[in-house]
């Protein structure tokens, strides 16, 4: 892609509404309240239209019904976040080379197999019976224990950690600081109250085109299997209980929480610190709202919120209940007061 892109010919790419002068040249892209002249922003409502007033962006995308006036070029679109995604691919700066090979101080068992143009990074640690992928990259302190494998094209970034006997699919992406099948929190306690371990001999197995964030923990299943489902997308701060499951496609922000052999259905949605209990079923497709405790089973397709986890009618109702306490004590109060003078009185 060029370096620069005039307003009209990102008009054209995008099949967009242009308002204003398409001779601008946009460099890069920006938010709306920091952009600079030769930028582009987007603003997805009109809540925001007192930033998109004052941005000095060369251009904004906005949606069709967009109606505030802007000083600036009108992109209109009918998804004006997907548009913007879109256009920021086109400046992005170009994604790092690994060039393939093994890094002289990194270690790599003779028992292990590497498939072609694998890039394996300096002080990375490949143990006996691994297998990798094709093209994969390896980071810098990554760790890859025993019998681990790997598909193709895969990605860990510096410091991760995939424990022994895992199993990543094709185009698997794990940011750094993330540990992949790390013991269960398993315990039998004894009648003075004393723990002691149970082995956890399970594995993690992950689908294809996952995307894992920062300091993810996966647990490794205490027999069986962890899973992670295809086209999973895990932020950062997320940690995963032993033989949990994860639907295709499924959603898990960041600081989420899923305990053990908890099921989570395709295509749900677990908003920032959401807690799922133990042995629960998620449905799928299921919302839930950020900090949001989910403590029983929920429907597919539900929408829930708060702690307890309720439908989001009904956490709504329970607000507006709250809301009119004070209101409903000034009522009590008063009857009170009638109550106790009509007392006095017959008294």
């Amino acid at each position: 892609m060029p370096a620069v892109l005039t307003v009209s010919e990102i008009a054209k790419r995008l099949s967009a509404e242009l308002v204003g002068s398409g001779d601008v040249t946009i460099a890069a892209v920006g938010g709306v309240r920091d952009a600079e002249p030769g930028d582009i922003a987007f603003v997805s409502q009109e809540r925001y239209a007192a930033d998109a007033a004052t941005t000095r962006a060369s251009a904004l995308i906005v949606s069709r019904a967009w109606s505030v006036s802007v000083p600036c070029a009108l992109l209109r679109v009918d998804e004006p976040e997907i548009a913007f995604a879109q256009v920021a691919r086109w400046f992005a700066p170009p994604d790092p080379v690994y060039a393939p090979g093994i890094h002289p101080r990194a270690v790599v068992s003779e028992e292990a197999v590497l498939g072609v143009d694998v890039h394996v990074g300096p002080l990375a640690v490949i143990e006996a019976g691994a297998r990798i992928g094709d093209r994969c990259v390896i980071g810098a302190q990554t760790y890859v224990g025993h019998g681990v494998r790997l598909g193709v094209d895969c990605r860990l970034f510096p410091q991760v950690s995939i424990r022994e006997h895992c199993v990543l699919g094709d185009r698997v992406w794990v940011h750094n600081g993330t540990v992949i099948g790390s013991d269960g929190f398993g315990y039998e306690v004894d009648k003075q109250g004393v723990r002691t371990k149970i082995p956890q001999i399970g594995i993690v197995v992950i689908g294809d085109d996952v995307e894992i964030g920062a300091n993810v923990t996966i647990d490794r299943a205490r027999f069986g299997r962890t899973r992670i489902g295809k086209g999973v997308k895990i932020d950062n701060l997320v940690q995963i209980a032993h033989n949990v499951s994860v639907g295709d496609h499924a959603v898990l922000v960041a600081q989420v929480g899923v305990a053990g052999s908890s099921s989570i259905g395709e295509k749900a949605i677990l908003a920032g610190q959401v807690g799922v209990a133990g042995h629960l079923t998620v449905g799928p497709r299921t919302v839930a709202g950020a900090q949001s405790g989910i403590t029983k089973d929920t429907p597919a397709g539900s929408y829930v919120v708060g702690f307890p986890a309720v439908p989001q009618k009904e956490f709504a109702q329970r607000l507006a209940m709250v809301a009119r306490l004070p209101h409903l004590r000034e009522r009590v109060d008063a009857l009170q007061k009638r109550l106790d003078e009509l007392a006095a009185r017959l008294g």
